[in-house]
C-alpha cells in the first residue's frame, strides 16, 4: 500500500504521560530531518511543552508529531492566552496528508474553548518555508505577511512574546531569532526549496525575511486563533 493512501490516526497527549520509548521514537523521527540537535536538547525542549499531537499509520508506526505549550500572559493591560508551537515533523512519505493540520486545528479549538473569553494567539517560530505556509492556509490575517505591514500592536506583541521565551536571541529589526548555536535546523536536503515553491508569494517572502533559516535562524510569527480570522475549512475544524 502506498504510504500516502494509508489511514493516519492523530492522537493528542499530555507530554507528562509520554513514556521514554515514545520520546525516543519522536526524536528518531525528528533527527531524520533536522541536525544541530541532540536527544538531551530535544528532551529539554519537550519538557517545556504541555501537549503533543502524534500521527500513527495503520501499523502503529509514528509518522509525525507537533508539540505545543499553552500559557497565559498579560500584555498592554490585557490577559491573553498563547499557543506556542514547538518541534513539528511529518515523515516525507506522508507529505500532502492533512491529518495533522486538521487535528491541530481541532486541538486549537479545544484550547480556545477552555477560556473562550480570552484572546488566543498562535505564536510560531518558523524553521522552514513549509511551516510558514500553514499560516496562510489557516488564517486570513497573520504576521509577518507578504504585501502588508505588520500593525504596531501585533509587532509589539510579537516582540514581547519572543523576548519572554528567548530573551536576547530575538532581533526585533529583522523579526528573527538568532542563537549563538543552532537549536536544530533542517538537513540540507530538506532545507532546499523546490523550484515550483519558489514562485509562491509566501515562500518568496519567507526566504526574504529569514535568509538564515538553513543555519538555524527562525522567523517569529503571530496569528490570532478566532472564528473571524480563520478560513472556512480551518474554521470548521476549529469548531469541531
Amino acid at each position: 500500500m502506498n504510504a500516502r493512501s494509508q489511514h493516519i490516526t492523530p492522537v493528542a497527549l499530555e507530554v507528562a504521560v509520554l513514556a521514554e520509548t515514545q520520546r525516543r521514537e519522536m526524536f528518531a523521527l525528528f533527527e531524520r530531518y533536522y541536525e544541530g540537535t541532540s536527544y538531551a536538547r530535544f528532551a529539554s525542549d519537550l519538557a517545556d511543552k504541555s501537549r503533543v499531537l502524534t500521527l500513527r499509520d495503520e501499523g502503529g508506526a509514528l509518522c509525525g508529531f507537533s508539540t505545543l505549550a499553552v500559557y497565559e500572559r498579560v500584555f498592554a493591560g490585557e490577559r491573553l492566552r498563547v499557543l506556542f508551537s514547538g518541534d513539528t515533523v511529518v515523515d516525507e512519505r506522508h507529505w500532502g496528508q492533512q491529518a495533522l493540520a486538521f487535528a491541530w486545528l481541532r486541538l486549537a479549538g479545544e484550547i480556545k474553548s477552555e477560556r473562550p473569553h480570552l484572546p488566543l494567539y498562535w505564536f510560531l517560530i518558523s524553521k522552514g518555508h513549509r511551516t510558514y505556509r500553514y499560516l496562510s492556509a489557516f488564517s486570513r490575517e497573520f504576521h509577518p505577511a507578504p504585501g502588508r505591514a505588520t500593525p504596531p500592536y501585533a509587532a509589539r506583541l510579537m516582540a514581547f512574546l519572543a523576548r519572554d521565551r528567548f530573551g536576547g536571541a530575538y532581533d526585533e529589526s529583522a523579526g528573527v531569532l538568532r542563537f549563538a548555536q543552532s537549536l536544530g535546523h533542517l538537513r540540507a536536503s530538506y532545507a532546499s526549496v523546490p523550484p515550483t515553491h519558489l514562485r509562491l508569494p509566501e515562500v518568496a517572502f519567507f526566504l526574504e525575511r529569514n535568509p538564515g533559516y538553513a543555519r538555524g535562524e527562525e522567523l517569529v510569527c503571530l496569528c490570532e486563533l478566532s472564528s473571524h480570522n480563520l478560513r472556512p475549512m480551518a474554521r470548521r475544524a476549529f469548531h469541531a
